[in-house]
């Protein structure tokens, strides 16, 4: 294969890199996020753009067999009516789904975003195995009767890796999406000898792509497919619920590698710069977020982690214990006594669609002269950032939003915490019950508040992990039970 290298060419998929990194660098804080986005579309439209009107160049092969060898020109030609088709169908897609979508569902959304990615990169690896002349990824050497002897050895390990994750990427995107969705429990289903099961799947997938550099029968080429496919359920089935953030990160890296596999095997600079940046940030993502909930990166990447308790221990047993429930005019009040109230929102705020309500709340509070700030978990909700994605929208300001590390030490320091649907972010038992499946994550200090008002649909809900949360039972602590929004409109009547 003999590639003609159009300088034009590169240098639009190097402007289209930077936007990315641009973007990347953008949503980083809130403040940039709508430039950040920006980029980001930017830069598709020039690498989308950039590849659509550049055609594959000629293919040259030698012809085995005759006297002389002969150099033969196939030029390929772009079915454009097709591609534009497709992108009409996929925008038209994308667009209804995002005027559709509801915040709540964002977390599923982005898991089934992340499992296309992951199946097209099996796709194009298999287009490729079944055709690698149209690729330029065969060696120029023919048979005979013209069909192909050998794929390049480096553009073997390409397909291998590429296939290998993709097909991980696809298959463990669909358990979380379903985990996400409710089609599947939050407590960790966990598999007999699971770890074992884990590292002989892999370790014969890794051996089967290294076999592939020499041998690439159809048997290599599609067991590890299909191994592949069997490690990304293996992987997501045995983590449980208040995980999933970190699940919907560790996701997201792999679609950003195979993404990245793919570009290699595409010939596709652009490709490949947005695949690692994908990857490479997804995975510094997953590792914070580790850290943040006392988890071993490594343990993420192996699976199950976190869920070696039973979630049917002693923390995830709901008690019969008492509890004081209050009003939205006691609530009302207290808060509007306070110096200083810390408000805790949740997934339940995000299923009430509660945010905007609730910055109404934090504005009257603030016009009677309250100091209000927001505490934010890393795992919050069902994806990173996702309840700061929810105030943003909501127009809470920058500087009332602060992170678990900054805002913690202040609960013993608060008059009101006010906690709107965040159970297992609160849970006290993930510093005390060593049987918890949620033991060593860090939580929010809530109890330490002199008052707590816990906003909850109902006692019988035990949280996402399963978990009851002793704050319900506490001296200090009022149980607000109602829809969150509801509430919410009722206490700030009340502070009219």
């Amino acid at each position: 294969m003999q590639h003609a290298v159009n300088p034009w060419v590169a240098f639009a998929y190097l402007v289209a890199g930077v936007c990315f990194i641009l973007a990347l660098r953008g949503l980083s804080s809130p403040t940039t996020s709508q430039r950040g986005n920006r980029f980001g579309m930017i830069g598709m439209a020039i690498a989308v753009v950039t590849t659509l009107v550049t055609h594959v160049p000629t293919i040259t092969v030698l012809v085995e067999g005759a006297d002389y060898a002969a150099l033969l020109s196939a030029i390929d030609t772009v079915a454009v009516f097709e591609i534009v088709a497709a992108i009409a169908l996929g925008a038209a897609i994308g667009l209804t789904t995002a005027r559709r979508i509801a915040m709540t569902a964002m977390p599923q959304l982005v898991a089934a975003f992340h499992s296309l990615v992951g199946l097209a990169a099996v796709l194009v690896a298999a287009a490729a195995y079944l055709n690698p002349v149209a690729f330029g990824i065969a060696l120029p050497l023919l048979t005979p009767d013209g069909a192909v002897a050998l794929i390049n050895p480096v553009s073997r390990v390409e397909m291998g890796l590429g296939v290998a994750i993709g097909a991980i990427t696809f298959s463990g995107s669909v358990i979380a999406f379903l985990k996400l969705n409710g089609n599947m429990g939050g407590k960790p289903i966990l598999l007999p000898a699971r770890h074992v099961i884990n590292l002989g799947v892999l370790a014969a997938s890794v051996a089967l792509v290294g076999y592939f550099t020499l041998d690439q029968s159809p048997w290599v080429f599609w067991t590890i497919t299909i191994l592949s496919f069997a490690i990304g359920f293996l992987l997501i089935v045995p983590i449980g619920g208040a995980d999933m953030p970190v699940v919907v990160s560790m996701l997201n890296s792999y679609s950003g590698w195979a993404a990245a596999a793919m570009g290699f095997t595409l010939h596709n600079s652009a490709m490949i710069i947005t695949g690692a940046l994908v990857g490479s940030s997804g995975a510094i993502l997953s590792y914070i977020m580790c850290r943040a909930m006392n988890r071993s990166f490594i343990s993420v990447i192996a699976g199950g982690f976190g869920a070696e308790a039973s979630a049917g221990g002693a923390g995830g047993t709901k008690t019969d214990r008492p509890w004081k429930r209050g009003s939205a005019e006691d609530a009302a009040f207290l808060m509007s006594q306070a110096e200083q109230v810390i408000i805790v929102p949740g997934y339940g705020m995000a299923v009430a669609q509660a945010q905007h309500v609730l910055r109404e709340m934090g504005d009257k509070l603030k016009a009677q002269g309250v100091r209000v700030k927001y505490a934010i978990h890393p795992v919050a909700g069902r994806m990173p950032g996702h309840m700061n994605v929810l105030l943003a929208e909501a127009n809470v300001p920058y500087d009332e939003v602060f992170e678990l590390e900054d805002i913690n030490s202040e609960f013993a320091q608060t008059d009101v915490a006010f906690v709107i649907g965040a159970n297992d972010v609160t849970n006290p038992a993930a510093k005390t019950d060593k049987t918890s499946p949620i033991y060593g994550m860090p939580v929010l200090d809530v109890e330490k508040a002199k008052t707590v008002l816990f906003v909850k649909r109902s006692m019988g809900g035990l949280g996402y992990a399963g978990v009851d949360n002793d704050v319900f039972y506490r001296d200090n602590t009022m149980m607000l039970l109602a829809d969150a929004k509801k509430m919410v409109e009722d206490i700030v009547k009340a502070l009219d």
